[in-house]
């Protein structure tokens, strides 16, 4: 496993080059089974993020990565992708995938910083996870029973998204006799033929891009679409249309909340159809669910908050006309627990009860602080403590069991 072998010729793509690569893949992921990234940069170590925090790999050979090391590496991932060289070369970064067979898969990004490459890798679990995982809030599962319209998982970079997709898709997979379709930048989990049939589609390998293989699914007879991300307006456009004509249609977007995700879909249109499409997006819409990733108390990783917008008929009128003082989505969500909604303060709120975070992590990830203050007032101000009830069970179920982060809902 030397810095010779890594930094053998990229025309060459010989066995051994490989093979020596993945020896060190194999390497840093023996740290712990929590690896949720790996990082190549030159000045630095062959790194790991380990619950949100990162750490140099000893390496013989690899004490210390150099330009010519992280471009060996870059051009042995890339290997005969012409798509991903090209848009390096012309854009400055790449994504693709890299198997090691029998062991890992990942999600590779390289790109050019200050004239050198730069390589992150996230670690995809081999296992498909399950709701029971992933300790998801049992009321998704009614997701799986939804025959059309548009369902949303939104959250940054890591904060589960893609695993809580291959969960509703592999219980789906489960128990109906589907098409599905998914199209994805790269693939990650690999789904395989249960009840349903699954085809899934690679950007730049199986096709150019998500809207033109959006626009193709439409004639493949899928009963269920996966787009991966919702990234501009023509995407958006044909996930509605999808939607509208009976497919069952699910994706990503990077935003905070639900709010900020009606306001992030409407916005990508010209303002002339805002009306229109406030309409249709509020007659498509079936959930919204937007994640966000806190550092547990006990220090031992991080536990999962998720926020929860169902389409009810005050959701749907709230989305058509917009918000207003006392009629937002987020007093929708909070008087919507027999719906299955949860906003994100209640879950933190619930948290904080129950010691599973810090007051200052909760405060810092809340999504109103001010009012959350508030709420957990008697918890740091005594004087309140006898005016305050005690939260009820019906809280605590609604804001889900994650009592600790399962091992690959970071991806």
């Amino acid at each position: 496993m030397s810095s010779e072998i890594l930094g053998a010729s990229p025309q060459s793509q010989i066995s051994p080059a490989h093979e020596a690569f993945n020896q060190v893949l194999r390497a840093m992921l023996s740290v712990s089974d929590k690896v949720s990234d790996l990082i190549f940069s030159p000045g630095r170590p062959p790194q790991v993020e380990l619950l949100s925090q990162l750490r140099g790999v000893k390496l013989q050979g690899l004490e210390m990565l150099t330009a010519q090391h992280t471009k060996s590496i870059a051009d042995l991932l890339i290997g005969n992708n012409k798509v991903a060289r090209e848009k390096l070369e012309q854009q400055g970064s790449a994504d693709l995938s890299y198997s090691v067979p029998g062991f890992s898969r990942f999600r590779v990004n390289v790109f050019m910083q200050r004239g050198s490459h730069a390589i992150v890798m996230r670690v995809i679990p081999n296992k498909i996870p399950t709701f029971e995982d992933l300790l998801l809030p049992p009321q998704l599962k009614k997701i799986c029973e939804l025959k059309n319209g548009i369902v949303l998982v939104t959250g940054p970079t890591g904060s589960g998204k893609s695993s809580t997709l291959a969960a509703i898709i592999d219980l789906i997979n489960q128990k109906y006799y589907y098409h599905i379709v998914t199209i994805e930048d790269p693939i990650e989990f690999i789904h395989p033929h249960k009840c349903s049939t699954i085809h899934q589609r690679e950007l730049h390998s199986d096709c150019p891009d998500f809207k033109s293989a959006l626009r193709a699914a439409l004639r493949q007879a899928p009963k269920v679409i996966l787009v991966g991300e919702m990234r501009d307006l023509e995407t958006i456009e044909i996930a509605l249309e999808a939607a509208e004509t009976g497919h069952l249609v699910f994706s990503t977007l990077h935003t905070i909340d639900a709010s900020k995700t009606i306001e992030r879909i409407i916005g990508v249109f010209p303002k002339s159809e805002e009306h229109v499409i406030r309409m249709r997006l509020a007659a498509s819409f079936r959930y919204i669910i937007s994640q966000r990733l806190i550092p547990r108390a006990d220090k031992q990783g991080r536990i999962a908050a998720v926020e929860i917008l169902t389409s009810t008929q005050r959701t749907r009128e709230y989305i058509e006309k917009g918000e207003q003082a006392g009629k937002t989505l987020v007093d929708a969500m909070r008087d919507g627990e027999l719906e299955g909604m949860q906003p994100f303060d209640k879950v933190i709120e619930d948290y904080i009860r129950r010691g599973l975070i810090t007051i200052q992590d909760g405060i810092a990830y809340s999504s109103n602080p001010g009012n959350l203050q508030l709420a957990i007032s008697d918890l740091t101000d005594p004087t309140t403590a006898a005016t305050k009830a005690a939260p009820t069970a019906g809280s605590q179920r609604r804001s889900g069991s994650f009592d600790s982060l399962p091992e690959g809902f970071e991806r």
